[in-house]
């Protein structure tokens, strides 16, 4: 298969891209390059190679969540620059409409 012009413009198009002489040049030999990657893939013989789901046969070893109390909630609070009693204090971002 080999990539033209005109296949350019319809993927362009599609992509809502627009491209001027020398980037449609450079495209279309970028996705040339590209399908002739594939088409030299294609020569190989995989008849024998099992599907890849997964990259690795390594499995997640979770662990169980602990809850401790690592700080204190008047620790926290004293670093902030704006609290009171029990919350921190931040600017309001929702305005009601």
């Amino acid at each position: 298969m080999k990539i033209d012009n005109e296949t350019v413009d319809k993927i362009a198009h599609l992509a809502r891209l627009e491209y001027e002489n020398e980037a449609k040049e450079r495209i279309k030999m970028d996705m040339n390059n590209m399908i002739g990657f594939i088409e030299k893939l294609n020569e190989l013989d995989t008849s024998n190679v099992e599907p890849l789901i997964y990259m690795s046969d390594e499995v997640n070893l979770l662990r169980e969540d602990i809850v401790r109390q690592e700080i204190t909630q008047d620790e926290a609070l004293k670093n902030s620059p704006k609290h009171d009693s029990d919350y921190f204090k931040v600017p309001k971002v929702i305005e009601k409409a």
